[in-house]
């Protein structure tokens, strides 16, 4: 077979339940596939045909019974191999079905019509094949609604289709709806469940100004969002062009092997017309010599070669999409098993990306606990719109503490925030620019405490009320949860420890290395020194993967063997320079998608192997013996069916579990 395992492209119009959720489909059934349908029809015929063949019945009884199977089996093959051949292409398809009729011809009617079943039969179970990797993946694709609740200027609602939004528009979401858009709440307060998208297992509080995703589940309180993007530009919809683009791209294998494909037909029409040619010179006679013709162009058409390579690597996309990584082509998949040497990003790749307080000290003398110095800081902070204000505020609430009102807040980059809190005058910035010439004992003090913090690779941020340092607040990125067991993994597959590659200063970053368990740091790098660390190694033979989620980041992506962004924090150029994305920004997924590319091209080696070897033996057989052309069909469809089945082996949940393991 010459087909290819293709992701359809996901149909405009879809089901929608009351809400406009959309509804799952369900997986494929058998006899909703043409091809199936076609299969079920010509076996019917042919068992009909066989028992009035063998109980010798008049030949008009099963005659036009078999001429029906031929027409069920062999029509679409058969028209695809004559639209190919006008392309100057010879379909191995339309070699099937030729010897098919060759074996009528020569009065082998059954075998023939034995030969059609079998290939229809084997078409059909290919195409289920497609039809369910296309299902596992869509998985990942019925997520976001149909209709959404558009208000509009005068406050009246309106159902529309998603595809009519527009950015700017508003709508409402109700609880228990899925979010039709991708936009920012501007109204109401909720929680909503995104692990579709960033797999975070718990729902995220949702306030206005805070980010929404299409296709996410709202919980119990109703959201006005404005809408940020259009449905074509949504996550969902990227995820959508990414499987699709990945489903209709060809692997390097599989391309070459389509290449030698065109050759080797050519020469096995040529051998069988000495198959059948030589032994007439020799005195055989025209039906015995154009029955081994016939099964020796069964035997030797390479099938199940041609369909070696892609069921693996497209099965091997589905299970990487069901577990939030998205592989963006078979080439991609076929070239992450190459890895040999991985350069992770610090901030929102090897960390959290996020700033958080790890530690709240206040000076002595400065009649303050670490709680009151921590609300007094976040109450000063509340305005700003800053990473590290942004983590003040949330340390405080995470204590639950109270804050109290702020008033003449005003906010100088690079310098930090003035505000009026219970009537004292509060400052908050870096100590050394906020003490600069300071010489009293309290300064002192809060200097050695910066430096001490920033030298364990914390951000020092000082607190000041009425020109008097109370204390510091030390900020820093965390570690991921699974950043060292991913490293230990990627060392583990790669044979090398992975490298890091960062703009953070050298003792933030060698602190945090030397926690992850990477000894190789190379920090301070501008995007082209990322860039130039990249072409280093591949220039010393190393296959590159560069893991990675900001703007930064990008031209180091797109010099590497194999770019993979963070998706969840991962700035739109990295995702779209990046040859896989991370959706669910999990960093452990990494080295189980490199593990899962070797299986996959270890699969593509089994199966040129099984197709091999399938086809040396039963030429040998045709050449050397006597071939029955029943056992011939039997065995090269066989084979095809085997090797198919072989490489959809890695849409198995337990195939993602031992590549994760």
């Amino acid at each position: 077979m010459t087909s290819t395992l293709v992701t359809p492209p996901v149909p405009a119009g879809r089901t929608a339940d009351a809400r406009g959720a959309a509804v799952p489909r369900r997986r494929t059934r058998v006899l909703a596939l043409p091809e199936a349908r076609w299969a079920a029809v010509a076996l019917v015929l042919f068992l009909v045909a066989l028992p009035l063949r063998l109980t010798g019945a008049p030949a008009w009884t099963w005659g036009p019974l078999y001429a029906l199977t031929y027409a069920a089996g062999g029509w679409e093959p058969g028209l695809a191999g004559l639209r190919a051949l006008k392309e100057k292409t010879l379909d191995v398809d339309l070699l099937m079905v030729v010897a098919a009729l060759g074996a009528a011809a020569i009065g082998q009617a059954t075998d023939g019509a034995l030969l059609i079943v079998i290939f229809a039969t084997s078409g059909a179970l290919e195409a289920l094949a497609t039809a369910r990797t296309a299902d596992s993946v869509r998985g990942l694709l019925d997520l976001a609604p149909a209709t959404a609740t558009r208000i509009a200027g005068d406050g009246t609602e309106a159902a529309v289709a998603v595809a009519e939004l527009r950015v700017g528009d508003t709508v409402l979401v109700r609880p228990g709806e899925r979010i039709a858009a991708d936009g920012r709440v501007v109204d109401g307060a909720s929680d909503a469940d995104q692990a579709t998208i960033t797999g975070e297992p718990l729902p995220v509080a949702k306030e206005p100004g805070d980010e929404v995703f299409a296709g996410t589940l709202n919980g119990t309180g109703a959201l006005r969002v404005r809408v940020g993007r259009v449905a074509a530009d949504s996550v969902i919809a990227r995820i959508v062009r990414m499987v699709e683009e990945a489903s209709e791209t060809k692997a390097p294998t599989q391309l070459f092997i389509e290449k030698v494909e065109q050759r080797y037909s050519l020469g096995m029409v040529a051998a069988t017309l000495a198959v059948f040619l030589v032994p007439l010179a020799f005195g055989a006679t025209p039906a015995g010599s154009l029955l081994r013709a016939m099964t020796f162009m069964i035997v030797a058409s390479p099938c199940a070669v041609v369909l070696a390579t892609m069921p693996p690597l497209l099965s091997a996309i589905a299970t990487a999409g069901r577990h939030g990584v998205l592989v963006k082509s078979a080439v991609v998949m076929e070239r992450l098993g190459e890895v040999d040497a991985v350069a992770l990003d610090k901030t929102g790749t090897l960390t959290e990306g996020t700033p958080r307080v790890t530690d709240v000290r206040p000076l002595p003398g400065s009649g303050l606990d670490e709680a009151a110095l921590l609300a007094l800081a976040a109450a000063a902070e509340h305005p700003s719109e800053h990473p590290l204000a942004r983590a003040v505020v949330e340390a405080a609430r995470d204590r639950d503490l109270a804050l109290p009102a702020a008033g003449g807040f005003a906010s100088t980059p690079g310098a930090g925030v003035r505000a009026t809190v219970g009537g004292r005058a509060v400052v908050i910035g870096a100590p050394a620019r906020l003490l600069a010439g300071a010489e009293d004992a309290d300064s002192v003090r809060a200097s050695v405490l910066g430096a001490e913090l920033e030298n364990g690779g914390r951000t020092a941020v000082l607190v000041m009320a009425d020109g008097e340092p109370l204390g510091l607040l030390g900020i820093a990125d965390r570690l991921r949860p699974d950043a060292t067991p991913t490293v230990a993994s990627l060392t583990a597959l790669t044979g090398t420890a992975p490298l890091l590659l960062t703009g953070d200063n050298p003792r933030a970053a060698a602190l945090l290395a030397a926690e992850a368990g990477i000894a190789d740091v190379r920090a301070g790098l501008l995007p082209e020194h990322k860039v130039q660390a990249v072409r280093d190694l591949q220039a010393s033979g190393r296959r590159v993967m560069v893991v990675g989620d900001g703007v930064n980041d990008a031209p180091a992506l797109a010099a590497a063997h194999t770019g993979v962004a963070m998706g969840r924090a991962g700035s739109d150029l990295a995702l779209e320079t990046a040859d896989a994305v991370v959706v669910r920004d999990e960093l452990a997924t990494v080295p189980a998608v490199i593990a899962l590319s070797r299986r996959a091209r270890g699969l593509v080696v089994q199966n040129l192997v099984i197709a091999g070897a399938f086809i040396a033996a039963l030429v040998a057989w045709d050449l050397a013996g006597t071939l029955p052309l029943p056992l011939g069909v039997a065995g090269h469809e066989g084979s095809t069916v085997v090797v198919g089945l072989n490489g959809l082996r890695l849409l198995r949940e337990a195939a993602w579990k031992r590549a994760a393991g």
